[in-house]
């Protein structure tokens, strides 16, 4: 007989161990983004502004999965450092359009070698990369 509490207990939680791996994965981006002076999330923005170079908030938050309470003084941090620029369009002054700027490019030079020192860190095989890589994606909606 089960008890009715066994759900309540964190190791029957799909949602601990996702948790506790993205806390301890992010920790070990921790060194290599000290060197390039980058937090985890504005490591993210950069990776996408500099496939995009050009995106409204909007846009970056949705495929950021950031709100705009946590992009807004993200965005702002990185205009203070000289790696973006933020400005209202043209077309529309509700887009606020986000820009990498030379010196945000120039950075994208440094971050090459963090995805394979952080892969480095993180012991799976690559068949088993690929399907957490999978199985995340379908749990977002992704696949």
């Amino acid at each position: 007989m089960t008890d009715k509490y066994d759900m309540l207990k964190i190791e029957n939680q799909l949602c601990f161990p996702l948790y506790a791996c993205a806390k301890e994965i992010v920790k070990k981006y921790r060194p290599f983004l000290d060197e390039i002076d980058l937090t985890y999330t504005q490591y993210i923005t950069m990776m996408v502004l500099w496939e995009h170079r050009k995106m409204n908030v909007k846009e970056l938050g949705e495929r950021l999965y950031l709100d705009s309470g946590t992009l807004t003084p993200l965005l702002k941090k990185l205009e203070s450092k000289g790696l973006v620029s933020r400005k209202r369009s043209e077309e529309d002054e509700r887009n606020l359009i986000v820009t990498i700027t030379e010196q945000g490019m120039q950075l994208r030079e440094k971050a090459c070698k963090i995805p394979e020192a952080v892969g480095g860190c993180i012991h799976l095989e690559q068949e088993e990369v690929l399907t957490l890589y999978h199985l995340l994606y379908k749990i977002l909606g992704k696949t």
